[in-house]
């Protein structure tokens, strides 16, 4: 029961953290690649929870890279698949599923900007790709659409999102245990510290997917992005569940090559 609770939120941050350009935050901007620019991704995320007896650690890397590809100067196409691996553990027993996870594709539009204000639209669908008898995918396709706004006053630059995410599920099980719609808001800042050198910080909440419960999971997160060159970067971060539905702690890495 605990894993098909947490489930969804497993994959709501696998299929929405991959796609956000400025990793380890959770919430995206508006930045795009521009016209024939692209980016590759390499994301490391470990989770561990503890909730109602049960002792759960999740491990999501790419797959293949998550990349980022600009069709044109303000638009990108974002292609993203992952490799879950999660462990339960309740009543001295330990269960561990791992495989692929369902594949994500998304198109991130910014479509104003003026004085230091942007906007953009991310619609997305996630394909069914894994598989959801061991709990690592919905078994159907499922939808998202995110508004952001970025808003930059130097040095301090932040960024809201608010997103809709219709998901569809194929076992009667995780149908009659999870809400379909739910909702996402996120505000983020970025500071240069030194030359190369970004402090991140990002604080947010989501509609609970547990029909069971009114409580809804929220987190803090907090880290760095070091610019090794201006097409290499290197990052890290800690992200802290605000409250028993988030997940506890998660530890993020990545390595982001823009070419």
């Amino acid at each position: 029961m605990v894993k098909r609770i947490l489930l969804p939120i497993f994959m709501m941050l696998i299929t929405a953290g991959q796609s956000f350009a400025s990793h380890p935050l959770i919430t995206d901007d508006t930045g795009t690649q521009t016209t024939g620019k692209a980016q590759l991704e390499f994301v490391i995320e470990y989770g561990h929870d503890r909730e109602d007896g049960a002792s759960m650690n999740s491990l999501m890397a790419p797959t293949v890279p998550v990349l980022s590809y600009g069709i044109t100067d303000t638009a990108d196409l974002v292609l993203g698949i992952s490799y879950l691996r999660r462990e339960t553990m309740q009543d001295g027993m330990t269960t561990t599923e791992s495989g692929i996870s369902d594949a994500s594709i998304q198109l991130k539009w910014r479509f104003h900007e003026k004085d230091g204000w942007s906007f953009a639209l991310r619609p997305g669908i996630t394909l069914p790709s894994g598989d959801e008898n061991k709990g690592l995918g919905n078994g159907k396709a499922s939808y998202t659409a995110f508004f952001i706004i970025t808003r930059d006053i130097a040095p301090w630059v932040f960024h809201v999102n608010i997103g809709f995410l219709r998901n569809e599920y194929k076992l009667r099980l995780d149908e009659e245990a999870n809400r379909k719609d739910r909702w996402h808001v996120s505000l983020a800042s970025q500071v240069d510290i030194i030359t190369g050198l970004t402090a991140v910080a990002n604080i947010g909440m989501e509609r609970n997917p547990d029909k069971r419960s009114n409580s809804d999971p929220a987190f803090l997160l907090g880290g760095v992005v070091y610019s090794i060159t201006e097409s290499l970067d290197l990052d890290a971060g800690i992200k802290a569940g605000l409250n028993k539905p988030e997940t506890d702690i998660t530890y993020l890495a990545g390595v982001a090559k823009r070419f």
